[in-house]
């Protein structure tokens, strides 16, 4: 089913096409892009992009490889832009029901306030990149409502919060070109997480920050677009050639619970509906999170994050046994 955001969503303030275009580049072959008077185009002669510009879908530039990517030119054309999965911005009583359900993200929310301090005070105004910024993240807010960020949005469907239509697999930015990059819930939806993160590093300038949250123990969600979990020493070596400023456990045995009672009660019933309202009746499980040391929670937990800076000093594979810090050390549980 391909469904399109719906028009309740609200326009978050971001840079203008005409203030990112400064910045991008060529996901074919990393060069800088012109404005034709038929959209973005490659200024190398040699590349297969020169003579043909982007294509234009749902008023946002599409700058993608499509030789390489699980988007289609053809399709996305077709469709207009519009998201494959389909998506929703609740109202009224199913909104309130939903902030039940899933509370805000009390850890994003904290780091994008710790993200924003960071930020504030640089000689030039700076650029946080959101990769998968088609929707505004639980606890992201602070992100946007900070003035004196530049905030530049992409995913692979055409949204009024982001400004261009991408891959993360090839990100359409130059070498070291913005401040920040905020990835939340996207890297178990890329093909190649790794490519992804080389690609962060890649656009991030020298002591850039980058957050990051992805699932460990959860069930598939977004169907066919659903590829990857990593614990939290997983995820921590994925940015490995990271700093880290902080990592952990973003939900943990309670909310894991909670997923696993809500597909149970799915399958059991062979309704969505149902296992939605179980998991309703059921929003108290996620307290457990609070109750459990953080160290079990490392070992059962829904979702980890990483909060880390480009500075050239990681971690390396030797560090990575001594990294854990789960409860089974030594071979005991």
């Amino acid at each position: 089913m391909v469904s399109s955001r719906t028009s309740r969503e609200a326009v978050v303030p971001l840079l203008s096409l005409e203030q990112v275009l400064p910045l991008l580049s060529c996901p074919c072959c990393r060069s800088a892009l012109s404005l034709a008077s038929d959209g973005l185009r490659c200024t190398a002669a040699a590349c297969r992009r020169s003579a043909r510009a982007f294509p234009t879908v749902g008023s946002r530039p599409a700058l993608v490889d499509f030789a390489d990517s699980v988007l289609s030119e053809e399709g996305l054309i077709r469709d207009g832009g519009a998201s494959q999965v389909a998506r929703s911005v609740p109202s009224g009583t199913r909104r309130w029901l939903r902030a039940i359900a899933k509370p805000v993200n009390r850890v994003a929310h904290r780091h994008a306030l710790e993200m924003s301090a960071r930020l504030r005070g640089r000689s030039r105004p700076p650029v946080l990149l959101v990769v998968g910024g088609g929707s505004i993240g639980s606890g992201a807010a602070p992100l946007y409502e900070a003035p004196e960020i530049g905030v530049v949005g992409f995913d692979i469907y055409a949204s009024p919060s982001a400004q261009l239509v991408a891959d993360a697999h090839s990100i359409p930015l130059a070498d070291g070109s913005v401040a920040a990059v905020w990835v939340q819930a996207v890297l178990e939806h890329v093909l190649d997480p790794w490519k992804v993160v080389a690609e962060i590093e890649r656009v991030l300038e020298a002591g850039g920050l980058v957050y990051s949250e992805t699932p460990f123990l959860q069930q598939v969600h977004e169907g066919a677009f659903d590829f990857m979990r990593f614990t939290e020493s997983g995820h921590r070596w994925l940015f490995r050639r990271f700093e880290r400023i902080q990592s952990g456990v973003v939900a943990g045995s309670g909310t894991q619970l909670a997923w696993s009672i809500d597909h149970a009660v799915r399958g059991l019933f062979r309704s969505e509906l149902a296992g939605r309202i179980a998991r309703l009746a059921a929003f108290w499980v996620k307290w457990l999170d609070r109750l459990v040391p953080e160290r079990f929670n490392v070992d059962d937990a829904s979702c980890v994050f990483f909060f880390g800076q480009k500075t050239g000093r990681g971690i390396s594979a030797h560090e990575m046994a001594d990294y854990y810090r789960g409860t089974q050390r030594g071979g005991t549980a």
